[in-house]
């Protein structure tokens, strides 16, 4: 029983190493588009979309009315 424990734990070692290996001979060598400029391009558009929205908001006229405070005028109240 031992031998048969020990022989498949050497067999599940000798496949994790050679896992292993063969991720690491899979590796990228170089960097490409996305490592070279993935960071710019992300910044970019953030800036981009940022300055659109900042354009459209402040150009359309919109009221926000933010607070409602010295916008609402009570009405009179009437005695019956």
């Amino acid at each position: 029983m031992f031998l048969l424990v020990k022989n498949a734990l050497s067999r599940l070692q000798v496949r994790s190493i050679q896992q292993t290996m063969a991720r690491q001979s899979h590796q990228k060598c170089t960097p490409d588009f996305h490592d070279k400029y993935g960071n710019a391009v992300l910044a970019s558009g953030a800036t981009f979309c940022i300055a659109v929205w900042t354009s459209v908001t402040t150009q359309i006229k919109i009221e926000w009315n933010l607070s409602p405070v010295s916008r609402v005028t009570p009405k009179e109240w009437r005695d019956q």
